[in-house]
């Protein structure tokens, strides 16, 4: 069903989300830019609707909410372990399609990538609530297309900003919260359904022959190994394990797990010295083949979702859809 609300009605019905849910959305974060006295998109709390941002794209992708950067698992100590307190509060996120599309790649790796779904993740996945916001069209980097992941349907309501009215299609399972506040109004989603940038999608790509190919050697002697295009990606899963020991007690302490990086030094170091990838064009190579072969030939879709926050976040100006397009172009032109 849909609904229309002006700024006061939609924020009345923020409040009453916000007595039994934590709601997140893409707003304007002061001074957290890349540089000194800029400003980015990301995603904190929000209590007011025009604190939303409807017409950026966040730098950081929305999976911060639901799957932290830093999640603290069990305290511990010599005798027994005491699993971590979850707010009791649900989340209710407000993300592009693109993004609702990298939670289903998440869910796919967390909860169906082994014989049991991971206990900590499926805890707060169960309590998430997905509110899509509408794109009339992309922005400069997206290529959401090209992957097939700039449509969806797995979302509890829509949301879009238009001639100064908020326009809400609601799921059945979240109405009741919706119809109070506002105007019952005939609404779909609206989805891009073309991007300025338009990659050629490899199909299948030759395993052997692509890891020969000397375009890994071009983007490993640019590549810095920071790790941002992980960081913002909305749908990279890797974690490591930390052990934190307390200093007023060191026989207690917590396990904490925190986001990790396949771009990274130490990330596939094992006892003795040993190292599965070493230098930066090997890490570039098992990202990419992993977003657009490995994750496609075992879940079906390719996990790379075409979001462009890794192009925007490199500052190495390494384009993740530009490597993508030259394997496509090269798969096509080899076949003739």
């Amino acid at each position: 069903m849909g609904f229309r609300y002006t700024a006061a009605a939609f924020n009345q019905l923020l409040e009453s989300l916000r007595k039994n849910h934590r709601v997140y959305a893409p707003t304007l974060l002061k001074g957290k830019g890349k540089f000194s006295d800029t400003d980015l998109v990301g995603y904190a709390e929000v209590s007011n609707i025009e604190d939303v941002v409807f017409n950026q794209k966040s730098y950081y992708s929305p999976k911060e909410t639901f799957y932290p950067m830093t999640q603290r698992l069990f305290y511990f100590n010599e005798n027994e372990f005491t699993e971590s307190v979850v707010d009791e509060k649900g989340i209710i996120v407000l993300l592009r399609a693109c993004d609702i599309q990298a939670v289903e790649r998440l869910d796919k790796i967390m909860l169906e990538n082994g014989p049991s779904p991971d206990y900590y993740y499926e805890r707060l996945r169960n309590k998430l609530k997905l509110i899509v916001m509408d794109c009339q069209e992309g922005f400069d980097s997206c290529f959401c297309v090209s992957m097939g992941a700039n449509k969806t349907e797995n979302y509890n309501a829509s949301l879009r900003l238009e001639n100064g009215f908020y326009l809400s299609d609601v799921k059945e399972d979240i109405e009741g919260l919706f119809a109070s506040h506002g105007e019952n109004v005939e609404v779909s989603p609206q989805f891009v359904e073309r991007n300025k940038l338009v990659i050629q999608v490899p199909e299948n790509l030759d395993l052997e022959k692509t890891a020969a190919n000397p375009i890994w050697e071009e983007y490993g002697s640019r590549c810095i190994a920071c790790g941002r295009c992980t960081v913002v990606c909305p749908s990279c899963s890797c974690y490591t394990m930390q052990d934190i020991f307390y200093e007023d007690n060191p026989k207690c302490g917590e396990r904490r797990r925190v986001w990790a990086s396949c771009h990274i030094d130490g990330f596939t170091d094992m006892a003795g010295g040993h190292s599965f990838r070493r230098n930066n064009g090997e890490r570039m190579r098992f990202k990419v083949m992993h977003k657009i072969k490995d994750f496609k030939q075992r879940f079906g879709v390719p996990m790379c979702v075409g979001c462009g926050r890794c192009d925007n976040a490199c500052p190495e100006y390494i384009s993740l859809a530009n490597c993508i397009h030259r394997l496509g172009k090269e798969e096509a032109e080899s076949r003739g």
